[in-house]
């Protein structure tokens, strides 16, 4: 099997049809979802389908053009899909005999084993080949050595599927990316992107998984980056760039803006994402110094998980709240166990402690949960988590408990370094260095994040000037932050707004009338009239399009259910709103946590267990990257889920994500 390659329809400039007969025989039931004849593009022959017009290499076999109706094809109708795939499968709707595809049976194989990251030397197992003739006697599994080849091969298949992808797509691209060290102690960067395509389906993509050479300096980090990007042709679409708070990223980020101003939306100001299940977690990591004493009894109990409470790590703070959060159910059982072995138990007022620690930990797991999402829209609840976590260190309630007292004194600090910056706690000095400071400080809360906020039909500028009106000092300071978030929201809007002119949206259709006589005076004048009347109308469009925000801030707020779906109320305005929905697409898919990278890793430590130790970076990336691709967002009925399930589902990996940060946050932040 090898792989093929696919390609937009306006990818290449050199395309001829190829009228030569069809291949000999019977053609395979695929051929009937791409055009009749091939294209010659560059020298080779592709396949047009018919639904998305993407252009498929042929010379290998018909594999991609069944993968991409089957799988990839963003424009069939799902009914049309269905079919096509029962047929593939060998299912008749009309109750036909069996038909056992060979070539199709491999194909899934190596979907399976990608998958579920099955070790290519349990191919080999002399139960596996008896297993398998038991289902169907003429089917021959392949050695561990084809079923690499044959993994790999789909990795460059399903790789060229998405450069065609992400070559037609006509929004931004947000990024996300962080190190891991391997157990071959190499260390790996994972590259991820995250957009909203024209169907408002978001979609989350690991790019790279590669290796990089210590040490990792911020000039090293860029240049990865930098790579990755130019390697798939996004580089001109990068809108934002999510990574953690260490000193190297911001080195890199620096760098990159450096490099590739020009490229970027409004010289990369609102470039770089700060990572706030990093921050949240550092907040945390400050304040367990302060309680870990107050919760020792718990840990001499000396109860074993099996027993059903967590182990307390000192440096996984979810671990203390999961620990705690059980605790409490074995309140009996740990005062009769600290009786019977001589241990000092907890008082009624130390348990009480307790609980209030547990229910104060409680609003920041839910806070790394809503942040930790990575499949579904995060970016327009930044603000809301920015406020609830400042509600919660400074709620009154925790005012009479002296330890939650110390704890939230402790996470203010880091709180106020990373969301609550405020002038007046930096003195003036007559030095640029220290105005500069100043202003970098005033907008540490990027602008891009508040502009998603506006960009939710549930809160708008109702909820922005609810938000600064909680964290501002004085009436100026809230009106001037106000003022100054709707002007980043006309700055967008109006670049997004020349853009789609540029691509024609507000242009008048050119006269069909023949020019070639630009010497006749009534041509000329008719020529002239043309010109005025698409400038007067470039003029009133853009006038109107000015007011879609006025018009959009005017309608009534959407109310806050708890199945609110944002990316479908977006697609449903958006003739009503064409610019604003445009930036939606491209605001919403900020993400606002390097989970997404997080889960990479956790994804390559499995891959690159013990028993697979050999693997080549070159082919852990092909793993991991194609198992991400392979994810599909259905149940076992193959209907899609809707996004309050999906959003349930990402969610849980917060807690693998937090396992795997904890440890990985310098002390300090």
């Amino acid at each position: 099997m090898s792989a093929s390659d696919a390609s937009g329809s306006e990818t290449d400039d050199s395309v001829d049809v190829h009228t030569s007969p069809s291949p000999r025989g019977r053609r395979p039931k695929v051929w009937e979802h791409f055009e009749p004849n091939l294209v010659n593009v560059n020298g080779d022959l592709k396949a047009v389908c018919r639904y998305c017009k993407a252009q498929l290499q042929t010379r290998s076999g018909t594999s991609s053009l069944r993968s991409h109706i089957a799988d990839y094809c963003p424009a069939i109708e799902e009914d049309v899909r269905e079919k096509f795939t029962e047929t593939m499968k060998g299912r008749h709707p009309a109750g036909g005999q069996f038909v056992f595809d060979p070539k199709a049976c491999r194909e899934r194989m190596i979907e399976y084993c990608i998958h579920a990251e099955i070790p290519f030397l349990q191919w080999e197992d002399p139960y596996c080949q008896p297993w398998v003739h038991s289902m169907q006697p003429s089917f021959d599994v392949k050695g561990r050595q084809t079923m690499r080849n044959d993994c790999f091969n789909k990795y460059a298949q399903m790789k060229q599927e998405l450069q065609a992808e992400l070559h037609n797509l006509d929004s931004r691209i947000c990024i996300t990316s962080d190190m891991w060290t391997s157990s071959q102690n190499l260390g790996y960067m994972a590259v991820t992107a995250h957009y909203i395509d024209a169907e408002f389906r978001m979609k989350k993509k690991i790019l790279s998984f590669k290796e990089v050479k210590y040490p990792h300096t911020g000039y090293a980090i860029e240049e990865a980056i930098a790579s990755s990007l130019t390697e798939w042709g996004i580089r001109s679409k990068l809108f934002t760039l999510t990574l953690d708070n260490a000193s190297s990223n911001t080195s890199a980020v620096a760098e990159l803006i450096r490099i590739y101003k020009q490229e970027l939306l409004f010289d990369g100001r609102d470039l770089h994402v700060r990572c706030c299940a990093h921050i949240l977690n550092i907040l945390v990591q400050d304040g367990m110094q302060i309680i870990h004493s107050a919760i020792e009894k718990i840990l001499g109990a000396g109860l074993k998980t099996k027993a059903g409470i967590y182990i307390d790590f000192p440096t996984r703070w979810n671990s203390t709240y999961k620990m705690l959060d059980q605790a409490k159910n074995y309140r009996s059982i740990l005062n009769n166990y600290a009786k019977d072995y001589l241990e000092t138990s907890l008082s009624d007022e130390e348990w009480e402690k307790t609980e209030a620690i547990h229910a104060f930990l409680k609003a920041f797991e839910e806070l790394t949960s809503t942040v930790s999402a990575h499949r579904t829209p995060t970016a327009h609840k930044f603000i809301p988590s920015v406020l609830s976590a400042r509600f919660a260190l400074s709620n009154p309630a925790w005012q009479s408990n002296e330890v939650i007292k110390k704890l939230a004194a402790a996470m203010q600090v880091k709180f106020e370094k990373y969301w609550d910056p405020d002038e007046d706690d930096y003195p003036i000095r007559a030095t640029t260095e220290s105005r500069t400071r100043k202003k970098k400080q005033e907008y540490d809360i990027n602008r891009a994040l508040v502009i998603a906020t506006l960009l939710d039909p549930r809160r708008k500028m109702t909820y922005v000037e609810f938000f600064y009106r909680k964290v501002s000092k004085s009436v100026d300071q809230y009106q001037t932050r106000v003022d100054s978030a709707l002007n980043w929201f006309k700055e967008y809007f109006a670049v997004y707004e020349q853009r789609l002119r540029t691509n024609g949206t507000y242009q008048m259709p050119h006269s069909s009338q023949d020019s070639r006589s630009v010497g006749s005076p009534v041509l000329g004048k008719r020529q002239i009239d043309e010109e005025y009347a698409q400038y007067k109308s470039s003029r009133r469009g853009s006038r109107a399009s000015r007011s879609e925000i006025d018009k959009y801030l005017e309608v009534d707020d959407e109310e806050d259910t708890k199945d609110f779906d944002i990316l479908d109320w977006w697609k449903r305005h958006t003739e009503t709103f064409p610019i604003l929905s445009t930036m939606a697409r491209d605001f919403l898919s900020i993400p606002i946590s390097t989970v997404a990278s997080e889960s990479a890793f956790s994804c390559g430590g499995r891959i690159l267990g013990d028993s697979r130790s050999s693997l080549t970076p070159q082919m852990l990336e092909a793993l991991v990257c194609a198992k991400d691709w392979l994810y599909k967002e259905k149940n076992v009925d193959d209907k899609v889920l809707p996004a309050s399930t999906i959003q349930g589902m990402t969610e849980v990996t917060s807690e693998a994500f937090l396992n795997d940060v904890a440890c990985s946050i310098p002390h300090g932040g």
